[in-house]
């Protein structure tokens, strides 16, 4: 009997639906007793370290699953799964984790380098183990700030390594109790296949052969990210459409390229990294009534094993019977239906005009704050529209200009790069710059960075927007908008330093095919995952 422990926090649907599409039943935990009952658990995890402890506790799941693992049988942690069985972590100071291997879960020198660590990453696997019998080097996907370190007291848990500025854990075994710090489930054919061999119950040996480790450090992949703006069309039927520069419109007609689910299925099988569905109808008044796109991910992560990000409406809201919905609420259901992330929009502009009238600081009750606070910075993704605005001198405005080689209407050397709302119809007085800052420090653990006047152009990114916001934040960064072929990719990742590139139109229209985009990154030195 396999049993999943799930306690309230993430995208668990993804990790049933790759249980079941490998073939096995599933049981779920439902009471602390039901624990001790298991055959081969399964302990997923996103999150905070403090928040998924205090979980456990109250759920009354801590005691038996100290039991079950001092009992060494067969576990297999994801993510916080493997960062709670340690002491403690840097985290949350004074919460105390399950303590089942020595050592504290420290968080990432971002002083380098973007934190969180996201994306596809390799694995030094430094012991034999039945989890990757066959692992040929393959990329898994990876989401954390914070990691655990080997040590002399740790050492003989220690099954393999990745590097991210410095070495960390990224998976333990001992016996029967094993935990990796990336997510299989959504790691493609890889993650599956490992997934398989937990599930299958592949014998572990008493004495596992130490392997000889590799010398060279492993390496994060720069991401291609397929991005689908998804709306209903004038027959009420979801669509994924294109806009130029964010009119979505042609002949009078919302443009149709194709079904959200069986494009995003089209694109997890060509190699895209993640999925982000955009919902630019915004859910305009109730999101949580928005049954057809809730249905949409829900179908889509059964076929889809790369993260999926879902914005447009993630936002507390009254529904027409006075009911009252917070962001924490919108965003929870939404992970339940198969997200791994939300992007929040035209209101992340307005919690941080907020933030900035208190001094530039959060009061813990804006979206971005309440879901970091739950899930983790990881999960919140803050999408950004500007558009240029051009100015004759930088003392002319009180934003963060650049000098640009595109000069203005009227000659304008320089320009501020203006947050809009509303999809692009109102613009605000606050900068690209200013806004990726501020949502930063609130606990933002990406930005997303359109751009209103390359959308649809085919014009290439717009690096001196891309350039200034990505040298003002330490956290990831997507670049999105304008890319038109393959060269505009390598231009992004060489000239500004993001960490992942999105497309839509070219895509969808099979103008510029996304293994034709990793081909001639890889020819240009640029780290890429091989499907």
């Amino acid at each position: 009997m396999i049993s999943l422990l799930d306690y309230g926090a993430g995208n668990v649907r993804s990790l049933r639906n790759a249980i079941h599409a490998l073939g096995f039943s599933l049981t779920e935990i439902e009471r602390p007793e039901d624990i001790l009952k298991a055959e081969r658990l399964i302990f997923p995890g996103v999150g905070a370290f403090g928040a998924a402890m205090e979980r456990l506790h109250r759920l009354g799941y801590v005691e038996p699953l100290r039991e079950y693992l001092a009992a060494g049988r067969p576990y297999l942690g994801i993510c916080i799964g493997l960062q709670t069985l340690f002491e403690g972590s840097e985290e949350c100071p004074g919460v105390a984790g399950l303590g089942l291997i020595p050592g504290q879960v420290r968080r990432f020198d971002d002083s380098e380098l973007a934190v969180p660590h996201m994306g596809w990453n390799d694995v030094r696997v430094e012991r034999d183990s039945p989890l990757f019998a066959d692992y040929a080097g393959e990329k898994f996907y990876f989401v954390h700030s914070f990691r655990a370190e080997q040590s002399a007291e740790n050492a003989d848990w220690v099954l393999a390594s990745s590097d991210y500025g410095s070495p960390f854990v990224s998976a333990v075994q001992r016996g029967q109790v094993g935990a990796v710090q990336f997510h299989p489930e959504k790691s493609g054919a890889a993650g599956l296949r490992l997934l398989r061999r937990f599930l299958a119950g592949d014998a572990v040996p008493e004495t596992p052969a130490v392997r000889e480790a590799a010398a060279a450090p492993t390496k994060l992949a720069r991401r291609v990210i397929a991005c689908l703006d998804v709306r209903a069309n004038d027959a009420g039927d979801l669509v994924v459409t294109k806009g130029d520069q964010y009119d979505v419109r042609e002949s009078g007609a919302v443009r149709n390229l194709g079904k959200p689910v069986e494009l995003a299925a089209r694109y997890y099988e060509e190699g895209a990294d993640e999925v982000t569905f955009l919902n630019i109808t915004g859910f305009r008044d109730f999101p949580l009534a928005d049954q057809p796109m809730l249905e949409v991910l829900e179908r889509a992560s059964e076929r889809v094993f790369v993260p999926l990000t879902i914005g447009g409406g993630i936002r507390a809201f009254t529904d027409a019977e006075g009911t009252h919905y917070s962001a924490l609420d919108v965003a929870d259901r939404y992970f339940r239906a198969g997200a791994d992330k939300v992007s929040i929009g035209s209101e992340a502009v307005h919690i941080v005009e907020q933030a900035l009238a208190l001094g530039g600081e959060g009061d813990g009750t804006s979206a971005i704050e309440q879901i970091a606070e739950v899930y983790g910075n990881q999960a919140v993704v803050v999408s950004i529209d500007p558009r240029r605005v051009y100015v004759e001198r930088p003392e002319d405005t009180r934003h963060h200009t650049v000098e640009t080689a595109e000069p203005g209407p009227g000659g304008e050397r320089y320009c501020w790069f203006q947050c809009t709302v509303k999809g692009g119809r109102e613009g605000r007085d606050i900068d690209a710059v200013e806004l990726a800052r501020v949502c930063e420090r609130l606990g933002a653990g990406e930005i997303l960075l359109n751009s209103i006047d390359r959308d649809g152009t085919g014009a290439g990114f717009d690096l001196e927007l891309v350039g200034a916001v990505r040298s003002a934040v330490r956290i990831p960064v997507i670049a999105s908008s304008g890319a038109g072929c393959v060269e505009h990719f390598a231009e992004v990742f060489e000239r500004t330093g993001v960490e992942a590139a999105l497309a839509a139109g070219i895509f969808h229209r099979r103008e510029v095919p996304i293994e034709a985009v990793k081909s001639y990154l890889r020819e240009r030195g640029i780290e890429t995952r091989l499907r």
